[in-house]
């Protein structure tokens, strides 16, 4: 009874640690967004969904989005996912380029409710994993810097 109640604090810790720093990432965003686009009063749309051929591997990894990736991955996501196969809340992400198709990933990471909607794998995960991810407001242009940050920790040079 011990070790489940201390599976679910822990647990529970780590959402709020990652909701709060998604949070205040958020907060931060939202102050130039509305500075640059002050047009506009509909709600924001987060991401067209990408499609297969929209997205274009490269080898050699661009070493600029790697880095980039690492970072946002540092803020926004380490929280939740491990750079190995293990799970916290969500699941680790070794491997992750080798099971998933790139606008699969992306998708996942820009378009979160429309996936859990429409994707038999997505809402395989939130069974699983029992916290649905938040959106955390990442770009098109992000997520693919997070792709090339997670395939550069698959192995891929």
């Amino acid at each position: 009874m011990k070790r489940k109640t201390l599976i679910t604090l822990s647990i529970l810790f780590a959402a709020i640690v990652g909701f709060t720093a998604c949070n205040s990432d958020e907060n931060a965003g939202e102050a130039t967004t509305e500075n640059t686009s002050a047009s506009s009063n509909d709600k924001e749309v987060h991401g067209n969904e990408v499609k297969p051929g929209d997205v274009q591997l490269t080898t050699p990894l661009n070493q600029d989005w790697v880095a980039a990736g690492k970072g946002m991955y540092e803020i926004k996501c380490q929280a939740c996912h491990k750079l190995t196969d293990e799970r916290i809340v969500g699941p680790g992400w070794k491997g992750v380029t080798e099971r998933r198709e790139p606008h699969w990933i992306m998708n996942m990471i820009t378009n979160v409710d429309m996936m859990l909607e429409k994707d038999p794998e997505a809402q395989k995960l939130l069974e699983q994993c029992l916290v649905r991810m938040p959106n955390q407001n990442i770009s098109t242009d992000e997520s693919r810097q997070l792709l090339e940050f997670m395939r550069s920790n698959d192995g891929v040079k």
